[in-house]
């Protein structure tokens, strides 16, 4: 057997750490784009000075190995501090900036940490200025200006301090962030992972996207989701450029990737259905785009047929969790005709997937169980929970909650989330097919399908529909378009209209709440 302890100067050569991706792209395309917002173009030699020039302030005040809260919009100066956090040894706490302040009081406390990076505008919101005071943190304030005690400018933290990568040990096995699921029930979970799981992800996906330091990627999901962040730091690391907005406006978004030459548009289905549809920005030009990645849902035929023929050629689903970074797995709607809209289809690099029953056994393709995930992408686990994180990491693969199967080609069908199968006269029913078949009526703009408690039914299966602008079907519509296309215990007993459906600041429904809004729908129902 060979042992060769690594010395000082061999784990420096060899590391993988986070905040070395943006310093090497920096060496190699110094005077390129790496972030475009708004009127603000940050080449990369900048964004690898500011950061490397915030590192050393958070090394002076905070030290490393501590956890850094984060509360900002999408800019260049969340980026800036994201990667300054990772220079310095610090770890991540990104915080969705929607959750109610309750919530962000809980994730800061749960997650210990020393320091929080905020913006100026959403620090004054109603409630939050009173939550930072309590808890009495250092402060450093982005996009404004601050003269409040305790607190600092991004822009004073980097002033007069040194440009160079800070000249400290990082392991790629320790942290690199702690991020927390969107908590559906009850608090959130703090999921970590480390410089080697992020890193691996991340050249996954430079290998799955072919991306290359031409390209010209959007920013239109929040950075402080998994989804985006990644995207984000693929694009630093192969030395392409990102392309941010601070929220979705159809108009404002079809300008951003004309003017600025988008190759790669990253969306929900509901952004292109409404970016497509859009008239306010006249003269759109889609084409440099090369690729169109969607998330989050799944996409209806006619909106697929709809971006091929006006924005790209080539669509694909790419699929993941912020306990086993994006992305697991991909599937291309337009090479795969035969396969409806609910087929995650295969693999990412980073990443192997399985089938698994509830005693640990994996299932052979046709056979409907857990899908789980194995490979260096996974997360360490979950913050001052050992108890999740066992159950999550059960048999030795990462447990997702979803249910599918593989078929014959060998590409993952999703049928449900285990907890959203609805269990219905003796039947089980995937939510997620009916929602399909629903999502192909021209007049739906989205839907939410559950099983609600019925006296008869065990579950009935009920439908939320949002009716696109001007649409005037009603459920009797809806009824005779699902019984054409579903089985008769899988049509909906009941369709109720609603504006809107709720959902996380990444687009996905929350059906929990509908559960809880209409958890008595069908008291005194008998038929």
């Amino acid at each position: 057997m060979i042992d060769m302890p690594l010395s000082h100067e061999a784990r420096r050569m060899s590391r993988i750490a986070l905040g070395d991706l943006v310093y090497r792209s920096a060496k190699k395309y110094g005077k390129r784009n790496a972030i475009m917002d708004g009127d603000l173009h940050l080449s990369y030699a900048e964004l690898d000075a500011r950061s490397s020039q915030f590192a050393h302030y958070l090394l002076e005040h905070v030290g490393s190995g501590r956890q850094i809260g984060m509360l900002c919009a999408n800019s260049a100066d969340m980026l800036v501090a994201v990667n300054g956090i990772h220079k310095s040894g610090n770890i991540w706490v990104p915080v969705n900036t929607k959750l109610e302040p309750g919530t962000i009081d809980y994730v800061l406390r749960h997650a210990e940490v020393s320091c929080v990076v905020v913006d100026e505008a959403i620090r004054t919101q109603p409630g939050m200025a009173p939550l930072l005071n309590v808890l009495a943190l250092p402060l450093v304030v982005t996009m404004g200006d601050s003269a409040d005690r305790g607190a600092t400018t991004l822009a004073n933290a980097q002033q007069g301090r040194p440009p160079d990568l800070p000249e400290i040990e990082i392991d790629g096995h320790q942290p690199a962030l702690l991020m927390y699921t969107s908590g559906t029930t009850g608090h959130p979970k703090g999921v970590v992972h480390s410089h080697l799981s992020v890193y691996s992800a991340i050249m996954g996906n430079i290998a799955n996207f072919g991306l290359t330091q031409d390209d010209v990627i959007t920013g239109l999901l929040p950075l402080f989701h998994c989804a985006q962040h990644v995207l984000a730091a693929s694009a630093c690391a192969i030395g392409a450029s990102l392309v941010l907005a601070r929220g979705f406006v159809p108009g404002a978004v079809a300008r951003m990737v004309t003017e600025e030459k988008v190759t790669i548009f990253v969306g929900l289905p509901m952004m292109y259905a409404a970016l497509l549809a859009d008239t306010t920005y006249a003269t759109p030009d889609y084409s440099a785009v090369r690729l169109c990645i969607y998330a989050m849902a799944p996409m209806p035929q006619p909106l697929i047929q709809a971006i091929a023929s006006k924005m790209a050629p080539h669509i694909l689903l790419a699929t993941g969790q912020t306990e086993i970074y994006p992305i697991t797995m991909s599937f291309d709607p337009l090479a795969n005709p035969g396969r409806d809209a609910n087929y995650w289809g295969l693999s990412g690099l980073a990443c192997e997937t399985a089938v698994m029953d509830d005693e640990g056994r994996l299932l052979p393709a046709g056979e409907v169980g857990e899908i789980v995930h194995r490979g260096p992408n996974v997360m360490l686990g979950y913050f001052k929970d050992p108890q999740a994180t066992a159950a999550a990491q059960k048999y030795g693969w990462h447990h997702t909650g979803d249910l599918g199967m593989f078929d014959s080609g060998g590409q993952m069908l999703f049928l449900d989330r285990k907890k959203d199968m609805i269990k219905t006269g003796g039947e089980n029913v995937a939510s997620v097919k009916v929602e399909a078949a629903i999502l192909g009526h021209p007049d739906v703009a989205g839907v939410a399908v559950l099983g609600l408690p019925h006296p008869r039914w065990s579950e009935a299966v009920c439908a939320f529909v949002v009716r696109k602008p001007g649409a005037t079907c009603d459920e009797t519509a809806i009824l005779e378009h699902c019984r054409a296309r579903l089985g008769g215990f899988e049509v909906p007993k009941a369709v109720r209209f609603v504006d809107t459906l709720p959902s996380t600041a990444t687009g996905k429904i929350q059906k929990h709440l509908l559960r809880r809004e209409y958890s008595h729908f069908w008291d005194g129902a008998c038929g």
